[in-house]
């Protein structure tokens, strides 16, 4: 009798400790989660999306890391009147994929544009007024060897140095 008391005293005892644990690892809905979940309340180092945006106090958007249509990303920057001022990027897949940096102004039309280039990924400089091309300068695609050429506002090329 004495022997069925104390082995009574015990299973009750470790009974008591599984319930603990089992309450501390359970989480506030009721759904069971591992007793050593450390790892599970830091942060996650990845967040995975299609859109980020960056909004300012007053809920204007002010930065779009995003996907285009076609896939490829970019991260535009607006300024507090929400106009797209600033992209940077990797064009399609039909244009190599090269990255790209574009400057709009007010009217959102590109006013400068720094990219790569052709098969030797040359640099080039594109400088535009209301959206036309006006100076274009980099590194030859085919030759690498560096050009400038200015274009009139009839589309008249001058080349001051090099070929394009």
């Amino acid at each position: 009798m004495k022997n069925a008391n104390i082995t009574g005293i015990f299973v009750a005892f470790l009974s008591g400790i599984a319930g603990a644990l089992l309450l501390v690892s359970m989480d506030r809905g009721g759904n069971v989660s591992p007793v050593s979940s450390a790892a599970a309340t830091l942060p996650q180092s990845v967040v995975t999306a299609n859109t980020v945006r960056l909004v300012d106090a007053s809920g204007r958007v002010r930065a779009e890391l995003a996907l285009a249509g076609d896939g490829d990303p970019a991260l535009f920057f607006f300024d507090r009147q929400g106009r797209n001022r600033m992209v940077l990027g990797l064009y399609s897949p039909a244009e190599g994929e090269f990255p790209f940096v574009v400057l709009n102004d007010t009217k959102q039309r590109a006013a400068g544009i720094f990219r790569l280039f052709g098969a030797h990924e040359t640099p080039v400089v594109v400088l535009k007024n209301e959206g036309q091309d006006r100076s274009i300068y980099g590194l030859n695609p085919s030759s690498t060897e560096p050009f400038i050429v200015n274009i009139a506002p009839g589309g008249k090329k001058n080349n001051v140095f090099g070929n394009y």
